[in-house]
């Protein structure tokens, strides 16, 4: 995994059946991760996603996540960063609003420094 860079896990939870080594995180952001309320009223259900982006994205908005979010930014601007996640969906998961919300925060830093 040389290529992942910067390796971060985005769960509040430890992905089940994985071990520390299998995982090679350089951190564990769990205030990062969808609250607890979030996640379960979420249940990886496709049909809620819509509504789990938004709310999970005012999550974002809130101490501490704003502040990690801001870290983790920086860090995406200036190298790999790997957002690592235990959702077998692949496209319907935190790490993709997640990914959304950096990117945004390195469009806006670079437009306004």
């Amino acid at each position: 995994m040389p290529t992942d860079g910067y390796r971060v896990l985005v769960d509040r939870v430890w992905p089940r059946g994985r071990s520390k080594e299998a995982l090679a995180l350089d951190e564990w952001m769990k205030e990062l991760a969808p609250s607890t309320e979030l996640r379960k009223w979420f249940g990886h259900d496709p049909g809620r996603f819509d509504e789990f982006r938004s709310r999970y994205r005012r999550e974002l908005g809130r101490a501490p996540a704003r502040s990690l979010l801001a870290e983790l930014a920086a860090r995406a601007a200036h190298e790999t960063v790997t957002l690592v996640y235990g959702a077998k969906d692949e496209e319907h998961n935190q790490a993709v609003v997640l990914a959304e919300a950096l990117e945004e925060q390195i469009r806006d830093h670079a437009a306004h420094p």
